[in-house]
Order: C-alpha cells, then structure tokens, then sequence
C-alpha cells in the first residue's frame, strides 16, 4: 500500500533510494529533504514546498555576503588604480591611471554586449584594451625626445600593459563575482538589494586601507573616491547581470547556472531519482535538484519558482517548456528539433505551435490543441494523443508506431505536407475538401499495423548500396527481425525505405547503423562494388532491381502495410479510393470508381460485363501459371525471396506483349483486389503491389 506523507513536515529527511512509488506527499513541508536515487513513480506532491531551510538559507545568505566582500576588494583596487590618474607627481602614474579606466570602460561594454560567458567577448575586451593601452604607450612615447624619452616611453608601456592588464582581469572578477553574489541572494531569498550594499560597504572600507597604504602617491580622499566610484559602477553593473540572468538571458546563462546551483545547494534533491507520472501541482520548487531525474509525464502544472530549479540536462532547461508546463499556454512557439522525450503537456494549448524534428517520445498530449501544429519528422513512439485535437496539423513523415496512442483524438482533416505559396492546402486529408473524418476515423485511419524502420535517402540514392546496405544490416541484426515492407519514391530522385521490425529493436541504432554503411558503399568505385557483390549472393542484385523500379514507380512494393496516414506519395501517381461510409454493409473489397460511383454499396459486387470477367479470369490464370513456373527455380520462404520471384514474373511479362496486353486490361476492370481474390501464390500481395501502377498504362 502507498505511504501518506501527506501535511507533515518533512524538513531534512533523508528518503534516499528508497521505493516510494505512488506515495502521497501533498502539502507536505520537504525543503532540503533528499529523494536522491529513490523511486517516486507516481508520487503525489501536490501543493508542497520544496527548496532550503531556514538555517540553510542563512549559511548561503553569508556566503553570498562573502563573495560580495571579494567583489568589492576587487572594485576597490581598481578604484585605486584608476585614480592615479590625479597623480601629477609621476607622468608614469597618471598614463598607467588612464591605461586602467580605459580598460575597465570596454570590459564593462563588452560585457554588456556580448555577456559573460563568451570567451570572444573576452577575448576582443583584451585585445581591444591591450591596443588602447599601447597606443597610448606609443603616443606618450612620441612626446618624450631622445633616450631619456626612449626609456621612459617603455616604463610608461610596462606601466600601461600592467595595469591594463590588471584592470581588465579585476573587471571581470568583480562584475561576475558581484553577479553571481546577487543573482544567488536573490535565488536564495530575494537578497539582492542587502548583497549589493555589502558589496559597496566593504569595497569603501578596503579603499581605505588601500588608500592609506598608497597615501604617499596620492591623496586619501582621491584614492577612496575612486574605489567608491568604482565600486558603486561594479555593483550597478553587477545588478543588471544579475537581473538579467535571472529573468533567462543567454548572453548571462553562465551566472544564471552558477546562481542556481549556489542556491540549490543544500536544497530539496531529487537528482537520479524516478519521477515518471508523478505530479507536482502548484508546489514551490525554488532551489531544487533534478539532475538526472527521470521526468517522464511529470505533471508541473501551475508549480512556482520552477525557473529556480536546477535542472541539468532535463527539459526543465529550456525556458519555453517549462512555461508550458506551469501555463498550459504554448501558441505559436517553436520546439524545432528540441528533446522532448516524455514531457508532459496534458490539456495544453498548443496551436500553430512547430514540432518539427523534436522528439515527443513518451510525451503525455492528452487533451492538448495541436490544431494546425508542424508535426513534421516529429518522433512520436509511445506519445499519448488521447483526447487531443489535431484538425489541420501537418503530419508529413512523423514517426508514429504501434505504440502511438490516438483514442478519441478530435481531428477534422490534416495535411501531409507543409504549405507552400502555390498549394497552401498540400496533400489534405480526407482528399475532398467538403468531407471531414468522423468521430474516431482519424485514429483508424492513421494507425499503423506495426512498427517500421524508416530508412529515407533524400539525394542521389544508389540502389546497389541500398541494397547491398540493407542485406548487411539484416545479417548484422537477427534479432531485429527486419522485412521489407514497403519502397516508396519521394520527388523525382528519393525513396523511402520501410522495413518491419521486432518490437524490441533498436531502431536509432539501426537507422545509424544502416547509413554509415549505405554511404561508404555508395563511396565504392564501380569495379570495387562489383567485387563485393561477386563475395554476396544474387540477393543484393535483386534488391537493386527492386530499387530501380520503385524509382520509376510511386509505391513498387508494399507487403499487407496499410498505414494510410504516413504512406505519402504524389497523388498524381497512384488512384485512391477514400470511402467514409457510415452504416455501409461493404463487400467485394475494393471498389474502382470509374465503374461504381454509389456512395454506400452493398451486397456482392457483380456489375464486371461478361467480357471483363473473361479478361480478368485469362488473366489470373496465365499469371497463376507464371507464378507456379517460377516457383519451381525460385523459393519463396523469405521476403527477399518472393521479391526475387516478383523480379522474374515481372521480366516475363514485359516480354510477352499479349500477356502485358490482357494484365492491364483485368487491372482496368477489376483492380488489383479483383485478381487477387482469384490468385493463390505467397508472392501475390508483393506482385500486385508492382503491377499497381499499371492501371494507368496506354
């Protein structure tokens, strides 16, 4: 039975790798108790309150002071610096003073242009800096006469070199030890403000001391001015960095995650811990860890302070998503290409919104509006659509499987491909512009029967590595179970490789796999591939041939796989037929509709004149024939085998100009469903596949 924790105060306690699944922690105190490791499936922390305790909070506080002291030394020493500019007694001085608060000046622009965690930033402030400092050496130098003028104008470059370089290195430790000070006081405990002032504080009081160390080059007064200025524009500066990396700018990432990390320190862990389905509404989780946390379907709706948490390498990083899982609202953002993987946005609104390339694996979409949504190479395996609307998505090569939840999607119609200016409604599905689909037809509709590897070659493709790439990767893979299902032809010169898989196959692995194969064979001189093929057998020839034809033709081969939805290919190329019956008594199989134009047919379909069921039955009987000649040279216990068989009976008939004659006529009249109910052979379904296309034949 599942503990309940629910309402206790749990501050500092210890659950590490304990199995806690499906425990109730609703409004329970948890701040700085550690889940490391444990097993939460299904917990329930529901109006909790994570982040620090108390004592906790006041350690980091200090430290945070303490770093504001450290930034505030190395304020004031510039200070200092910067007000040898006042010092007429020594020339050397006053130009080493101007070299410093040049140095500072474009350290401070470049960091607010470029930001603090870009090593170019840095770079260009040195060199920039380092060019003023010496051009000022150089001119200095020019006023000077003689050696004496010689000798000074290099002390007066050593002096300006080293108190450039000084200054600039102190500019960067104040302005980024000041920041992240201020960004972890005000992650901690909203203590900016207090961590600002310490700074000021003690960089006055180190200007002092400095001051009266330097007191007989320069004035006191002059010297603590100069810290206080210094100090006052560093923590100015500071605030701004600190504000900014809080509020997500990238330019500041490097502090934000630094103050981040400072203030989950001693915080609520659930770093490493398994945290799939379980739900954390409306909790405060500032100065949390969920490093490495499994946030498979974890519901954070309505959380506070999630962008206070420390998410490492989780979806929790990206700003965007986790504004969604606190709002709910996501129109028109872009997700492109973003891992995902099990995120859960449940009843989101997701509209217009651009999934292209991202990976939704395991995502929960239940209830979300993902109308008009690019769904386009979006990996979906095991993505939970329950409830959803998908009316004008576009669904152009997702990758749905068996595992691929639809029930009760809501969806109208959808687009197989993205809209252009010419055709802003490309490829719409159903086909007629006047018919939607009806209470759960998209579903079936758009369900695939199993589970395919998908192997698309988007330029120059070369069917004797395909073939040969494929053969390897089948031998290589046993377990895979791999069989080709269907080849596709996509535009003029691609293809779209589709191969059944075990349900346990890897198919990242094998897609990888199968690529650096097809492309160091695709490499291969001609007389080089033609040795590998004398060392394989006849299969790879086979395949080849197979390839050659389904570029010439949309869909060559496509074995018992009737996903509609996925299957795209020109529409000019292929008749379809799509009926959306309600209450039909359908029989017969397919209907051709240039012969039956009833929109519900019923009963057995006879309306073939006496001639076309002649033509149909010469046909299936000479093609019968064939299929049993070649099946006497040829086996057919393998795919490859039967598409070897397929190879052949289709050489015959292009050799036989009478039999190639009555094939297109029964194809004309019936179909291909037609010959196949009068056709028994294991190749049967591979063969009228290739003979599809046909139809349309002169």
């Amino acid at each position: 039975m599942p503990q309940d924790f629910s309402g206790q105060n749990l501050c500092g306690r210890s659950f590490k790798g304990q199995n806690l699944e499906g425990a109730n922690f609703s409004s329970a105190d948890i701040k700085s108790a550690d889940f490391t490791g444990a097993n939460l499936r299904s917990a329930n922390f529901s109006h909790a309150t994570a982040g620090l305790q108390r004592r906790w909070a006041i350690f980091l506080v200090c430290v945070s002071w303490l770093l504001s002291g450290i930034s505030g030394f190395f304020s004031a020493f510039t200070g200092v610096l910067i007000a040898y500019i006042f010092d007429s007694s020594s020339l050397e001085n006053h130009v080493a003073g101007w070299a410093a608060l040049i140095a500072v000046i474009v350290v401070f622009i470049v960091i607010l242009r470029q930001g603090l965690n870009s090593a170019i930033a840095i770079v260009i402030a040195v060199a920039i800096a380092v060019a003023i400092a010496g051009a000022i050496a150089f001119a200095f130098a020019g006023a000077g006469a003689g050696a004496i003028a010689i000798a000074v104008a290099f002390a007066g470059a050593g002096a300006v070199a080293g108190a450039g370089a000084i200054a600039i290195a102190f500019a960067f430790a104040f302005a980024g030890v000041g920041a992240v000070a201020i960004a972890g006081a005000v992650a901690i405990a909203g203590a900016g403000a207090i961590a600002g002032a310490g700074a000021i504080a003690i960089a006055v009081a180190i200007a002092v001391a400095i001051a009266f160390a330097f007191a007989g080059a320069i004035a006191i007064a002059i010297a603590i001015a100069g810290a206080i200025a210094i100090a006052g524009a560093g923590v100015l500066l500071s605030a701004y960095i600190a504000w900014q990396a809080i509020k997500g700018d990238e330019k500041y990432s490097l502090i934000r995650n630094t103050a981040v990390a400072f203030a989950a320190f001693g915080g609520t862990s659930f770093r490493n811990a398994n945290l799939t389905n379980a739900n954390f509404t409306a909790v405060v989780l500032k100065s949390t860890d969920f490093r490495k946390a499994n946030l498979t379907r974890t519901c954070f709706n309505k959380t506070k302070k999630l962008d206070r948490v420390r998410p490492g390498t989780t979806y929790l990083q990206n700003a965007q998503v986790r504004q969604v899982l606190v709002t709910g609202q996501g129109q028109d953002k872009n997700f492109d290409r973003d891992d995902l993987r099990g995120v859960n946005f449940q009843g989101a609104n997701l509209v217009d919104v651009s999934f292209i390339g991202t990976d939704l694996s395991k995502a929960n979409l239940q209830d979300a509006d993902l109308s008009r949504a690019k769904l386009v190479q979006t990996q979906l395996n095991g993505t939970d659509f329950t409830g959803a609307t998908l009316t004008g998505a576009y669904i152009q090569d997702w990758g749905i499987t068996t595992d691929t939840k639809f029930d009760g999607v809501r969806c109208e119609y959808v687009y197989m491909r993205l809209p252009t200016k010419e055709n802003p409604d490309p490829y719409r599905k159903p086909d007629n512009n006047e018919e939607v689909f009806g209470d759960g037809e998209f579903g079936d509709f758009i369900k695939p029967i199993f589970d395919t590897l998908d192997l698309y070659h988007n330029q120059g493709v070369d069917p004797r590595a395909v073939a040969a790439a494929f053969k390897e990767l089948a031998e290589n893979n046993p377990e895979a179970e791999l069989e080709i299902v269907a080849i596709e032809r996509r535009g003029e010169d691609k293809i779209l490789l589709r191969a059944k898989t075990a349900t346990t196959a890897n198919k990242s692995e094998l897609s990888k796999e199968y690529f650096i194969n097809y492309n160091q064979l695709k490499a291969l001189a001609e007389k080089d591939f033609q040795a590998l093929i004398a060392q394989k057998d006849s299969t790879i020839a086979d395949l080849k041939t197979m390839v050659l034809t389904a570029l010439k033709r949309p869909s060559f081969y496509a074995q018992t796989y009737q996903n509609q939805g996925d299957t795209i290919m020109p529409e000019s190329s292929k008749r379809v037929v799509n009926n959306y019956l309600q209450q039909a008594q359908i029989a017969g199989g397919l209907v051709n509709a240039e012969t039956v134009t009833a929109n519900q047919i019923g009963g057995n379909i006879t309306n073939y004149t006496p001639e076309q069921k002649q033509n149909l039955a010469q046909a299936a009987a000479d093609i019968q024939q064939l299929l049993n000649q070649l099946g006497q040279t040829y086996p057919t216990n393998t795919p490859l085998e039967k598409q070897i068989v397929v190879t052949e009976a289709l050489k015959e008939i292009e050799r036989n100009p009478t039999l190639k004659a009555r094939v297109i006529g029964a194809l004309k009249a019936g179909g291909t469903e037609a010959l196949k109910e009068l056709l028994d052979h294991p190749a049967v379904n591979i063969l009228l596949a290739a003979l599809e296309g046909w139809q349309d034949a002169e």
